[in-house]
């Protein structure tokens, strides 16, 4: 199937950057996975020049590596990297929840609501990427209700791969229905204008990817570019 059209303006390069860059941290495309440029080129109808152009900036982020005389590789996610990464978005997101207690309006906090039932609706429908995705809107919308959406958009750049481990934690029996669970303490929190709480809410939720870490290696070792913790 050729994929060579795109929104006006958008590059080649550029829709095959977004394109595989969200397959890579959907894990979609597995960690020590082959990646064909002849293949992609072909099927976006252009000539290698964008693709190249797109897995160097994919190599730029450690999403891929480049072996001149073997490949090019999906990477796989680099443990000793998750807990830091993970820390520095929770100190980010303390503030964000902090400040969105000083601030939501009536209609920020219905917005933040619809967020966390199009998560039910994921979870009852097992649909890990739409749960995913709402996860994203209500943490994004949770900076933006602070005033403070610059923030969100500097967690993005650093937390790559927490994403792609997060991926692995949905699979755990009761894991959505304890993400909604912990959303709504939240977002309990921030309805009833208490910061500290708000606060606390994010860090125990944040807090619980770190926990996870070694369970989540010892159970997809192959993902991960340690074999041990």
């Amino acid at each position: 199937m050729r994929r060579n059209r795109r929104p006006r303006g958008e590059t080649a390069a550029s829709r095959i950057y977004t394109d595989l860059r969200a397959e890579l941290v959907s894990l979609a495309r597995r960690p020590g996975e082959p990646i064909s440029e002849a293949q992609i080129a072909t099927a976006y109808g252009v000539s290698r020049t964008p693709v190249r152009e797109a897995i160097l900036k994919l190599s730029d982020e450690g999403l891929v590596e480049i072996f001149p005389q073997s490949g090019i590789f999906v990477s796989r996610i680099p443990i000793a990297a998750l807990p830091e990464t993970i820390i520095i978005r929770k100190s980010l997101e303390e503030t964000t929840a902090r400040t969105a207690a000083e601030r939501a309006s009536p209609s920020q906090l219905l917005d933040l609501h619809a967020t966390i039932e199009r998560q039910r609706e994921a979870c009852a429908a097992k649909d890990r990427e739409a749960f995913h995705q709402a996860d994203e809107m209500f943490h994004a919308g949770i900076a933006e209700v602070a005033g403070y959406p610059g923030i969100w958009k500097l967690i993005l750049q650093v937390k790559v791969h927490v994403d792609r481990y997060r991926r692995l934690t949905l699979p755990q029996i009761g894991r959505m229905s304890e993400v909604i669970a912990e959303h709504g303490s939240i977002l309990a929190a921030i309805e009833k204008h208490k910061p500290d709480i708000a606060r606390a809410a994010m860090a125990s939720h944040l807090e619980r990817l770190l926990d996870n870490i070694s369970e989540i290696q010892t159970l997809n070792p192959e993902y991960f570019d340690q074999p041990t913790w």
